[in-house]
């Protein structure tokens, strides 16, 4: 009985100590945005939180990145969103709280559901910083890039469904977020939101996420049937099929020197 409510006692220790290690960091982020405006610094401490990545044999550290780099991606596009917003405080607390929740109720679970909205998340968050800090780089970079984020995040759903082609399914989408991506590089589109400072919301982020959420309800269905059933697609494919041509035909105004 003791020794139930010993590992009772840890457990709910840890669960506390997760919660404000996880704050803490967020908070961390905050401030070396507001009062250094230092992105590096704040990268490094993305890097340095996921430690455990690599508190494994090193066999083990190429599958545990691998596995992590949705994270990665999410904190890292957070620190950059924090530093395109720099001079709007509200919008920096705002992304903070964001982030906190990623970290407490998003990141950690592990049903399809969440696993599906992790992946989105980072194909969103990515490819919006990718856009707010590689406008004017190479291309190559922009697109391999993209390769990253594309096939990392479709890895990530497919490894929920233990999918046994997983690398190659993945490999295909990364090649089509990076298609995507060089259109995208070629043809830049953000909306700029009022009092939102360098902060702007990238039309190839916005039609990468809903292509990717089209795609996770059409392998969803795959799954299930063995076939796409159009039952289970229809939806979500007339919703982004509309907001996409929304984007492309209403939203389409060139934005230059992002």
């Amino acid at each position: 009985m003791e020794f139930l409510k010993s590992n009772k006692r840890r457990s709910r220790l840890s669960e506390i100590a997760y919660v404000v290690l996880n704050i803490a960091l967020a908070v961390l982020l905050l401030i070396v945005a507001v009062q250094f405006n230092n992105l590096w610094l704040s990268i490094v401490f993305v890097v340095i939180s996921k430690w455990r990545i690599l508190a494994v044999r090193p066999r083990y550290w190429v599958a545990n990145i691998t596995a992590n780099v949705v994270d990665l991606v999410v904190g890292i596009g957070h620190v950059i969103f924090l530093q395109a917003a720099t001079g709007q405080f509200w919008l920096q607390v705002l992304m903070t709280t964001g982030y906190i929740a990623w970290l407490l109720f998003v990141k950690p679970r592990s049903k399809r559901i969440f696993v599906a909205a992790q992946a989105i998340a980072a194909i969103a968050v990515g490819t919006n910083a990718l856009i707010l800090t590689q406008y004017n780089s190479d291309a190559a970079i922009f697109v391999i890039a993209m390769w990253v984020i594309g096939y990392t995040s479709c890895r990530h759903i497919l490894m929920s469904y233990d999918e046994p082609m997983t690398n190659f399914y993945s490999a295909i989408w990364g090649v089509i977020m990076a298609q995507l991506g060089w259109i995208g590089f070629h043809w830049q589109i953000a909306y700029s939101l009022p009092n939102t400072a360098n902060f702007k919301l990238s039309q190839l982020a916005l039609i990468t996420a809903l292509l990717t959420f089209l795609a996770t309800r059409a392998y969803e269905s795959y799954h299930r049937h063995g076939a796409i059933k159009s039952g289970d697609v229809i939806v979500p494919f007339v919703f982004v099929l509309t907001i996409v041509g929304l984007l492309l035909t209403m939203f389409n105004q060139s934005t230059v020197g992002l």
